[in-house]
C-alpha cells in the first residue's frame, strides 16, 4: 500500500499553532487592566469636596416669587354734557377718589355714561356712584358729608346747619382759593419786572397781563355777587331776629368794593404800559401789594362772618321750607356765579366740597331756570 497521511495509525508530530486570533479568545488575560486616567477618573472618590460654581450656587439658593405687579387703575371714560349737574356730580365723585376721567361730551342732557375699562354703568345718581363706589373703594364717598372750617375745628354738618350756612361757608373757600391764587400770580408778575412767563402758553408780557386781567374780573365779579347775595338775603335773616347785628358786616362790604374796583383800573393801565420799564415794574409792585392786602382783608372779614354772624342763622329756628325758599333766593341773586362762571366757582373747591354744593344747590338753580356750565 502506499503511503496514506490520513492513517488513524498515526500521530501528529508538532502542535497545533496557534493564531493570533486563537490566543485572543482562548488564553486567560494574565494581568488585571491597567485603568487609564479617564476610568481612574470615574472610580476613584473625590478626595476634596466639589467647590460649587456661580452657577450652581445661583440654581441652589431658592429665590422668592416675584411681587405681583401693581395695580394699575384703568382708564376711566365719563359720557354726558357739560351743562348737566349729574355729569358733573359723578367727575367729582371720581375726582375725590383721586381718578381724573376722560371727559367725552354728548347731546343727552339726562343721560351720563362711566366706562371704566371693560365695565361701564348708566343710570341715575345713585346707580352711578355705586358703580365709583365699586371700582374704587378709597376713600369712601360716606364721608362726603362736612364741611370744615379752614379757621378753627368747627364743622358744618348735614344735618344741623341750615342750608344757606353751609352754601355761604362753601363761597367763603372758593374765593379765598382764587384769591390766594390771583395773589401768587401777581407776585410772580412783579418778580419778573416785565419778563416772559417760563410758560410759552401764556404769552407775551402784554398777553399775560390781559389773561391776568380776565381772570381778576371774573374773581371780583364772584365777590361782588357774594357780597350782594349777603346783603339782600343772609343779613335780612338776622336783622329780624336782632336788629343792627350786621352793620359792622355791611360796613365791611362797603369798605371793600372802592379797593376792589380800583386794582381793575390799575390792571387795566398796566396793560398799555411797556413791558421792562421802570414805570411797568413799579406798577406791578404796586398790584402785588394791593391785592395781597385785600386777600388780608377778604379772609378776616370771612372769619369774622363765619364766627360771630353765621352760627346765629341757627337760632332763627327757620323751618326746612324757608331754608329753600332762602336758598332760592340766594341763587336768585348769584345768577352769574350759577351760570357762565359756575365752572370757575367750582375750580376753587375740592371734589368733596363740589359734590355737597351740587347737592344744596341744583334744585334751586333749576327753579331759576338757570343753565350753569359745569365742565
Amino acid at each position: 500500500m502506499g503511503n496514506n497521511c490520513c492513517s488513524p495509525s498515526k500521530t501528529r508530530s508538532k502542535k497545533l499553532t496557534p493564531t493570533p486570533e486563537m490566543e485572543f479568545h482562548s488564553k486567560a488575560r494574565p494581568n488585571k487592566l491597567t485603568p487609564t486616567p479617564e476610568m481612574e477618573f470615574h472610580s476613584k472618590p473625590c478626595s476634596k469636596k466639589l467647590t460649587p460654581t456661580p452657577e450652581m450656587e445661583f440654581d441652589s439658593i431658592k429665590i422668592p416669587p416675584p411681587p405681583p405687579p401693581p395695580t394699575t387703575t384703568p382708564t376711566v371714560k365719563l359720557y354726558g354734557s357739560a351743562t348737566s349737574s349729574l355729569t358733573a356730580y359723578t367727575r367729582f365723585a371720581l375726582l375725590y377718589k383721586s381718578v381724573s376721567p376722560q371727559f367725552v361730551a354728548s347731546n343727552m342732557e339726562t343721560t351720563v355714561q362711566i366706562c371704566a375699562g371693560f365695565d361701564s354703568a348708566t343710570g341715575d345718581r345713585e346707580t352711578l356712584l355705586r358703580f365709583v363706589e365699586s371700582r374704587f373703594p378709597q376713600p369712601p364717598l360716606t364721608a362726603v358729608t362736612v364741611i370744615r372750617d379752614d379757621y378753627r375745628e368747627k364743622v358744618y354738618d348735614d344735618v344741623t346747619s341750615p342750608v344757606i350756612v353751609r352754601v355761604v361757608v362753601l363761597q367763603h373757600k372758593s374765593v379765598r382759593w382764587h384769591l390766594e391764587r390771583i395773589v401768587r400770580w401777581a407776585e410772580d408778575l412783579a418778580k419778573r419786572g416785565g419778563k416772559k412767563a417760563v410758560d410759552p402758553a401764556v404769552g407775551s408780557p402784554r398777553m399775560e397781563i390781559r389773561k391776568f386781567g380776565k381772570s381778576y374780573s371774573q374773581l371780583l365779579e364772584l365777590m361782588l355777587e357774594h357780597a350782594q347775595m349777603e346783603e339782600r338775603v343772609v343779613f335780612p335773616v338776622l336783622e329780624m331776629a336782632d336788629r343792627g347785628l350786621c352793620k359792622g358786616a355791611n360796613e365791611e362790604h362797603a369798605k371793600h368794593l372802592p379797593i376792589m374796583n380800583g386794582i381793575k383800573e390799575d390792571i387795566k393801565s398796566i396793560g398799555v404800559l411797556d413791558s421792562g420799564t421802570p414805570v411797568y415794574q413799579e406798577a406791578l409792585y404796586n398790584l402785588s401789594a394791593r391785592l395781597k392786602s385785600l386777600e388780608g382783608h377778604c379772609k378776616e372779614h370771612f372769619e369774622e362772618e363765619e364766627r360771630d354772624l353765621l352760627p346765629l342763622v341757627q337760632a332763627t329756628e327757620m323751618s326746612k321750607e324757608q331754608q329753600k325758599k332762602i336758598l332760592v333766593q340766594c341763587v336768585n341773586t348769584m345768577q352769574g356765579t350759577h351760570s357762565h362762571l359756575f365752572k370757575v366757582f367750582l375750580e376753587g373747591l375740592l371734589p368733596q366740597e363740589a359734590m355737597l354744593y351740587l347737592d344744596l344747590i341744583t334744585d334751586a338753580v333749576t327753579k331759576n331756570q338757570l343753565s350753569p356750565c359745569y365742565l
